[in-house]
């Protein structure tokens, strides 16, 4: 099963214990994710859908392109980390 991790500076603002949940996808993988822990959901995602602007997501190491359905693949044994994106000098 993919494992899902969250950076430390997500620790501060929510629960975000490491998961191993199933899914072939992001979205399959978050939706598992917020099974687990739907108070996720509205960090992670906007009112589409979407994945938010302040948010990104690394499947093996890659950063997932598709922000607008999260259709980025995901094998078995992926490792997908969720980070808050930053910004600013």
């Amino acid at each position: 099963m993919p494992h899902v991790s969250f950076t430390p500076n997500l620790h501060r603002h929510l629960d975000t214990p490491s998961l191993e949940v199933g899914g072939d996808t992001v979205a399959a993988v978050f939706e598992q994710v917020f099974r687990a822990r739907p108070e996720l959901r509205g960090y992670l995602l906007d009112d589409q859908g979407r994945l938010r602007r302040h948010v990104a997501v690394f499947v093996d190491g890659r950063r997932a392109r598709d922000t607008r359905t999260l259709g980025d693949p995901v094998a078995a044994d992926s490792e997908v980390c969720v980070v808050q994106a930053l910004s600013g000098g």
